[in-house]
């Protein structure tokens, strides 16, 4: 039988014949994630953006600010918003008009994971206490779902925050939030009225990149037998089914984990191995996303809008 027709015929039995080696079918070492790549600053009306890709899998997320009033409980924070969304164009398992389970699962989680490993500080986003705070908005989109969502949009999502820049802005003893376009001598040019108005001593906050704390990194591996798949593609998904999500600071703390069922039970060893390529693979693509911030530091695109 010719090897198309049998991994057509029994797509697992194929499967464990390469498992059982050690190797997949494209030669990639069970241990191993797939080739992986930030471009930061990918959509230009976003205050942050960044396009990953994991593999075929990739996702687009854009960060976009609006001035809030801060609660009366917390008037010096700021605040986020996560929503992770997937197109038809990403899969043709995507169905127009019709909900993507997915999709919402992996917005909580996205939501949950940013906030319990806090990577953002929230008093970062104040402009004025108990005047105005930033609003950021976090959106993601899964552009091809071949695999591990979840790390993919992760990192698509630190990688957003990263290139984020707060706008600089001026505030008024009323909390009224303006843009400044220049400062002279003191005084400071604010639009967003129907005329621009000088002011002088109204309470300024610079523009400056958001300060993250320890960015945290996904790991997504497949369960089967006594094999460890890390970082499967969607056809490992699809015929293995037990997986475990585990979840990294930069520090190679664990953040997260993440099982949602399946046949395999998720013993003591598992786990143990699970951690270790969790660990490994955080310390891999947080050098991937540092060289992406340094290129893009020294980009002449971003060195002109200083």
């Amino acid at each position: 039988m010719e090897v198309e027709a049998f991994k057509r015929l029994y797509p697992l039995p194929f499967y464990e014949r390469y498992l059982d080696s050690s190797v997949r079918p494209d030669g990639r070492p069970l241990g191993r994630a797939r080739p992986t790549s930030v471009s930061l600053g990918a959509v230009s009306t976003a205050d942050g953006s960044a396009i990953v890709k994991i593999g075929n899998t990739t996702m687009l997320a854009g960060v976009k600010l609006e001035v809030m009033v801060p609660s009366q409980e917390t008037p010096d924070q700021g605040s986020i918003t996560v929503d992770f969304q997937m197109p038809p164009i990403c899969s043709p398992l995507v169905r127009p008009g019709r909900p993507v389970e997915a999709a919402s699962v992996i917005s909580e989680q996205l939501s949950n994971v940013l906030t319990s490993s806090e990577l953002v500080n929230l008093s970062e986003l104040c402009i004025a206490p108990g005047k105005a705070a930033w609003m950021a908005y976090l959106d993601v989109y899964c552009l091809d779902a071949d695999g591990s969502l979840l790390d993919t949009a992760l990192l698509a999502s630190v990688a957003a925050l990263a290139h984020l820049q707060l706008p600089a802005v001026s505030v008024s003893e009323e909390g009224r939030v303006y843009p400044v376009s220049s400062t002279t001598s003191g005084d400071v040019s604010m639009e967003g009225a129907e005329t621009s108005i000088k002011v002088k001593g109204n309470s300024i906050s610079p523009r400056r990149r958001l300060k993250l704390g320890a960015a945290p990194f996904a790991l997504t591996c497949m369960v089967h037998k006594k094999h460890l798949l890390a970082d499967p593609c969607a056809e490992e998904e699809t015929l293995l089914q037990s997986s475990i999500t585990i979840t990294m600071n930069q520090m190679g703390r664990l953040v997260s984990f993440y099982k949602p069922g399946g046949a395999v039970p998720a013993t003591t060893a598992i786990v143990k191995e699970c951690i270790s390529l969790a660990r490994r693979r955080a310390r891999e693509v947080q050098q991937i996303l540092k060289e992406a911030l340094e290129d893009h530091i020294e980009s002449p695109s971003l060195m002109q809008t200083d």
